[in-house]
């Protein structure tokens, strides 16, 4: 039987802002099972509460960073990441837990001996948020959350919003060039995740919430608001190039027409996607995907997806309007909306998939 001894071979990060006494009693609980490696990062908390850090400082096995004001979540994870590459070259990998008691001990060893042995996977401690007991506020914002992942990113989750992870350490320096700095970036690590092609997988812990979470940062309405216009940038960027596509088509169905005869839907239709196109790719290309590298790549891949999709298109405006033998400008558009409204969906699995995909630059051995 394999044996896993991640309190050797882990570091614990461990971010804290206005922490009590559950903190130390955390702390405490980590020291006790083994843990050699733990780094707190005092994201800007209170005078009167820098007591905690000093009592963390006792122990040899703990590094405290402090941050001189509230950076955030996010923040305090990166630096962390950071300072383990930089510090800390033993260690296989880092424990990222919360300092309110919500992970148990023997909880977070198990999310480290699971990363251990799958080497290439990260480890997500996931509650079962069925259970009675749990505040409305984690329960609707898990909810919430977990059905946006699976509608606009496929991925199933059973908590989206567990600070419980076991990060390999070979992914640590791409995980410090995620965007966000808050709860968001939580969240974004999951994204990229999958886009960088890293599984994951779900290790079952103990659902643990201590006078209704009332410790909890997590603001139910401003970071829900964070995470879901994240996952609405590709809606917004395809519903700007749609009115762009849609106002072309119908100024080419309108004044040129007649001079394309039969092939009048296929020409309008080229014409508005040329110029829609452009301008969808570079802002799926910079904003939704945030693909800083391999541009050239992209776009051709997404030309080899964009123009069978508008001759797609064009067939099936054709079709239609041929079978209600419309000759209205307006009909034909608004015949068109709903064929691109039903290939929208289907283009947007392929770009987050294969496009703009970062797997290629994330193959790691088996």
């Amino acid at each position: 039987m394999d044996y896993f001894d991640c309190q050797s071979k882990t570091a614990i990060i461990l971010p804290s802002l206005n922490p009590d006494d559950k903190f130390i009693k955390v702390l405490d609980g980590v020291v006790e099972s083994g843990f050699q490696h733990i780094v707190i990062v005092d994201d800007g908390s209170n005078t009167d509460r820098q007591c905690y850090f000093e009592k963390a400082e006792e122990f040899p096995q703990c590094v405290v960073l402090h941050h001189e004001v509230n950076k955030g979540k996010g923040r305090a994870l990166k630096d962390a990441f950071e300072y383990v590459n930089e510090n800390m070259p033993d260690v296989d990998g880092v424990i990222t837990i919360d300092g309110d008691g919500q992970h148990l001990t023997k909880d977070i060893i198990a999310c480290g001996n699971l990363m251990l042995k799958e080497k290439n996977k990260v480890i997500l401690g996931c509650r079962d948020f069925n259970q009675p007991g749990v505040p409305p506020k984690s329960l609707a914002g898990n909810k919430t959350t977990s059905r946006m992942f699976k509608i606009c990113y496929g991925i199933k989750l059973s908590d989206t919003q567990t600070g419980l992870r076991a990060i390999p350490r070979k992914y640590l320096s791409d995980f410090c060039n995620i965007e966000g700095e808050r709860f968001e970036y939580e969240t974004n690590m999951l994204l990229q995740m999958k886009r960088m092609g890293i599984d994951f997988k779900e290790q079952a812990i103990e659902t643990v919430y201590e006078d209704e979470n009332a410790g909890t940062h997590f603001d139910p309405v401003k970071d829900t608001w964070r995470i879901v216009k994240i996952m609405f940038k590709f809606l917004l960027s395809s519903a700007g190039s749609t009115l762009l596509d849609l106002g072309i088509f119908y100024l080419v169905m309108r004044l040129f027409g007649g001079y394309f005869g039969k092939f009048a839907e296929l020409g309008s239709t080229v014409i508005a996607r040329i110029c829609s196109s452009f301008a969808n790719f570079n802002a799926n290309n910079s904003i939704v995907f945030a693909n800083k590298s391999h541009y050239k790549r992209a776009m051709f891949r997404y030309y080899c997806l964009c123009i069978p999709q508008m001759l797609v298109s064009a067939g099936l405006v054709t079709f239609f309007n041929q079978l209600f033998k419309n000759n209205a400008p307006i009909i034909a558009t608004l015949i068109k909306f709903a064929v691109d409204t039903c290939l929208f969906f289907i283009s947007y699995q392929i770009q987050r998939e294969w496009v703009f995909s970062q797997k290629d630059d994330n193959i790691t051995e088996k």
